[in-house]
């Protein structure tokens, strides 16, 4: 695949204004952090209240992720992102006006900042399976850089403009402009012609979607391989970044303005990671650029640990930056290219899940490591296991997407369904008899092992290969469908990559003898 630069994506209109737009998004959505928090430490003194401003705004993503990313599947993504960004404008809006006449109060806080994270986890699958659409595969792992890039000016810019409001007006002109961020992606979102192509069956049922997306993640290895390599990095990672306040505050006896720097020189860092990465990408693969990445990663958290300098701390996050965004943006390109787009914005929200969950347990472990016994050993342990997580985890190799053809293959042929069935009855045992010599069954039932992974994935609920007793040669794979137009959905899913899986296990076929392909359905009850 021809290597782009990292400025490449910009050369799409729809993504350009999509991104400009987000960083203006983005922007809005730090200045409402720093709104809540500062308005909460004037309703209340209660550090629990304080804490819980942060909870209510992530624990949606939690409970929400994976039916989010089975509704950004099933409907279109446009205007489902144009339903959750004028929900979250009107929640900034509610929480500005609400602020501003001295009606707040911690609990209309609490559930306005859960109305804001529902937006947030209903949001982030369906954005971020957008990204595929927007540019061509080449310019896929810069685009995800850039977007990483522009989160990371966001977190830059946006604090530093709610310090200065919040001193000036009070937290609720965060909140109100914030409202007004999101109509900058609403318009674009309103300008953009996305082409739909039309469905050929009805839309999935939002549960039988969620457990499509779940059993599709259980059984594809290319994914589950980005989300070890993912738990692995940010579990040990986090360390860094949850213990920095205390590092400055305790350690350096800094202000703010500190944090901010160290923080901006984070910024900067992956601003120039991203725009070496297209290069880098050139001389090595995407697993030995993780690896490489993460241990740059466990010696910036040995730096933090042991270096008590602040001009020298400075370089050690320009580095964090730059090491940050290598992992984030192979992880993120991997992850959106090893699945096909009917599962994708479901495979992003197991992603996206493994993120927050991997950033929080860590965050949550290595705090409560270092309040037991002392920063520095917190981080020490933070960067063992970084490097433990490189060891473990050297068996999942990222998938090599590049070669994957994940378009649906469409080759094979449609079942007929008799009059008097209805689609929806089910569940449909589909049986595929084969013939094979005995010098092949070792081969056979290897091939049909990944057969079985490509059954599964694609909507089988229930798969077996057995074999007949009185004729040796005779091999029954059998597997099951949830109902006939389960079934269909299951014919249009399978990839041209997956029809070569199929096509080395017909390949040991007997000559001549062909493959027969039975469908049964459940009679309905009388």
């Amino acid at each position: 695949m021809a290597q782009s630069s990292a400025w490449s994506p910009l050369g799409y209109k729809t993504f350009r204004w999509l991104w400009l737009a987000s960083i203006a998004s983005n922007i809005g959505t730090w200045m409402h952090e720093v709104g809540a928090g500062w308005l909460m430490t004037s309703l209340s003194a209660s550090p629990l209240n304080v804490a819980l401003v942060q909870v209510a705004g992530s624990a949606p993503m939690f409970f929400l992720a994976l039916p989010a990313g089975a509704m950004a599947d099933i409907v279109d993504r446009r205007r489902y992102l144009l339903t959750v960004q004028v929900w979250m404008a009107g929640v900034a809006m509610a929480l500005a006006l609400l602020t501003l006449s001295g009606q707040m109060t911690v609990t209309l806080l609490l559930v306005l900042t859960l109305c804001m994270g529902i937006g947030t986890a209903l949001m982030m699958p369906a954005w971020s399976a957008l990204t595929p659409e927007l540019v061509d595969k080449a310019d896929l792992p810069a685009a995800i850089a850039l977007s990483s890039v522009g989160v990371n000016v966001a977190r830059a810019i946006g604090p530093a403009i709610a310090g200065v409001l919040v001193s000036m007006s009070g937290p609720w002109a965060t909140f109100a402009l914030n409202s007004l961020s999101f109509f900058a992606v609403i318009a674009v979102l309103l300008f953009w012609r996305r082409e739909v192509t039309p469905a050929v069956l009805p839309a999935e049922r939002l549960w039988g979607a969620i457990r499509a997306g779940w059993r599709y993640s259980r059984a594809s290895k290319s994914l589950q391989a980005v989300l070890v390599r993912a738990f692995a990095f940010f579990l040990g990672a986090s360390g860094g970044m949850s213990l920095l306040p205390l590092i400055v505050r305790q350690e350096l006896h800094g202000s703010a303005a500190d944090f901010g720097l160290l923080l901006g020189s984070v910024g900067v860092g992956a601003v120039t990671g991203a725009t070496l990465l297209p290069k880098v990408r050139e001389k090595i693969s995407a697993d030995w650029l993780v690896v490489g990445a993460s241990v740059l990663y466990a010696l910036v958290i040995l730096a933090l640990a042991f270096v008590r300098d602040f001009r020298l701390l400075l370089p050690v996050m320009f580095i964090s930056g730059a090491a940050w965004i290598a992992v984030l943006s192979s992880l993120q390109v991997a992850a959106q290219t090893a699945v096909p787009s009917w599962v994708r914005a479901r495979a992003l929200s197991v992603y996206i899940l493994v993120f927050f969950g991997s950033m929080a347990s860590g965050g949550l472990l290595w705090g409560y490591v270092a309040s037991q016994s002392s920063i520095v050993y917190a981080l020490c342990l933070a960067a063992i296991a970084l490097l433990l997580g490189i060891c473990m985890t050297a068996y999942f190799k990222l998938p090599v997407t590049e070669a994957e053809d994940l378009a649906p293959s469409l080759h094979w042929p449609v079942p007929v369904l008799l009059d008097g069935q209805s689609p929806d009855q089910g569940p449909v045992m589909v049986t595929v008899e084969y013939q094979i010599a005995a010098d092949d069954w070792p081969a056979f039932q290897q091939a049909m092992n990944e057969v079985r992974r490509m059954r599964r994935r694609n909507g089988a609920f229930s798969w077996g290969l057995v074999q007949d007793t009185e004729n040796r040669q005779r091999w029954l794979e059998v597997f099951y469908d949830e109902s006939w137009l389960e079934h269909l959905r299951h014919h249009n899913r399978v990839t041209r990559a997956e029809q070569r899986i199929e096509a080395q296990a017909r390949r040991l076929q007997i000559a001549g003898v062909p493959v027969q392909v039975r469908h049964l359905l459940a009679g309905q009850t009388l």
